[in-house]
């Protein structure tokens, strides 16, 4: 037994034609992908669908891949890609968060931080939380989670938003800055 195929291994036999190959690049990368797309579609069935279309999509020019560059930035980029197309034909204005745990019985803790930390979080920080985020527009939602939810590099983020990452960081300063005093605003009310 050798050691375990790199992510550049796998690309290179999928590429050749390996359907294995590219069957394991999709294990590794199909929650990411999955989160990416309902970041952008704010819809369960949405996302699965833009999801499936972007590992079609990535299959069909996985030959045009650069070998040696970084996989998942590349694979996001066609996710992210497919959800907004979806989205924009579906012409729908779904809330990320509230819409997620509302219809789908999404933990909505869980989609603020999948981490054990989540857990300590109390249910009314956490709807406090998803309520000061639910009032944010849709690209400050995006650029939230793409970094502090689905933990995704500034050069990473940009790929999925379709941005520079030196505008990732200042949309995301901002973002927070607007979620930090809607969340300020809450607490002022509730006192």
């Amino acid at each position: 037994m050798g050691r375990p195929p790199t992510e550049d291994d796998l690309v290179r036999r999928a590429r050749g034609g390996d359907g294995d190959a590219y069957g394991q690049l999709v294990r590794q990368h199909q929650e990411m992908a999955f989160r990416t797309a309902f970041l952008i579609t704010a819809d369960r069935s949405d996302a699965e669908d833009a999801t499936q279309e972007a590992f079609v999509k990535a299959h069909g020019a996985i030959a045009r891949f650069r070998v040696g560059q970084p996989f998942r930035p590349w694979l996001l980029t066609i996710v992210a890609n497919e959800a907004r197309n979806r989205r924009r034909s579906t012409g729908r204005r779904q809330d990320l968060l509230r819409q997620a745990s509302a219809e789908h019985g999404v933990d909505d803790g869980a989609l603020l931080d999948p981490t054990p930390e989540s857990a300590l979080l109390t249910s009314e920080r956490r709807r406090h939380l998803i309520a000061a985020l639910d009032s944010l527009d849709l690209r400050d939602r995006q650029v939230i989670v793409c970094r502090h939810v689905l933990d995704l590099s500034e050069r990473e983020s940009a790929n999925v938003l379709g941005c520079r990452p030196g505008t990732v960081k200042s949309r995301l300063s901002r973002a927070l800055a607007r979620l930090r005093s809607r969340l300020e605003d809450e607490a002022a009310r509730n006192d």
